[in-house]
């Protein structure tokens, strides 16, 4: 039977094959949420036990600045969030910058799959990705790069060609050594030289 991980423990995982995922915490009610903000904008957003489009399902409030706006997105996630019970809320740091995604999965001929491309909404939109088969060298990781119409975007820089590449490399190995059905690093942000994953969604 396929299983959805926790979100924290998915993160803890993705920690340890290095790769970088925003800080975040559950919060338990707009109380906690207000403690966990610090003057720069937070995120909110409802983790459900099951799978499910979060932002289409007005689970996710985003660049809450105040706690007043922390407590009105607190309860548009909460309500949003009931049909989908049991649910726990996420707090995070907002990020912004550009949006790609990292996806895998078993297929049931080709064994493991990786996946990359914009993220976000544009991932449906452009349907611009490459796919390979784990796991991939870094030949493998540059040539998904580069086939990609969008590569001038989430390959802006060498630095940011080579940074993409490893964490291609990361990801292909956390496929290949974990029983992992579905991989869904959407979106993943690059920004100011680094990237931060902020929402993962882990099958097992």
């Amino acid at each position: 039977m396929v299983k959805q991980l926790d979100y924290m423990k998915a993160e803890e995982l993705l920690n340890m094959y290095g790769i970088k995922v925003v800080s975040g915490k559950y919060v338990k009610n707009t109380d906690e949420a207000i403690r966990f903000f610090d003057g720069e904008a937070i995120v909110l957003k409802a983790i459900p036990s099951k799978p499910v489009h979060k932002s289409k399902s007005g689970m996710v409030a985003v660049d809450l600045k105040t706690p007043d706006e922390i407590v009105k997105g607190f309860n548009k996630v909460r309500k949003a969030a009931h049909r989908f019970s049991p649910y726990k809320i996420l707090a995070q740091k907002m990020v912004k910058g550009t949006e790609i995604i990292i996806g895998g999965r078993q297929d049931a001929q080709f064994g493991k799959l990786l996946l990359v491309g914009l993220g976000g909404v544009d991932v449906e939109i452009f349907r611009d990705f490459s796919l390979r088969v784990c796991p991939i060298t870094g030949y493998d990781a540059e040539s998904m790069i580069t086939g990609l119409k969008s590569r001038s975007i989430i390959a802006s820089s060498d630095k940011q060609f080579k940074m993409v590449k490893e964490l291609l490399i990361k990801a292909s190995k956390l496929m290949s050594d974990n029983d992992i059905s579905e991989l869904d690093l959407n979106p993943i942000i690059l920004h100011d030289d680094t990237y931060h994953a902020v929402d993962l969604r882990i099958l097992e």
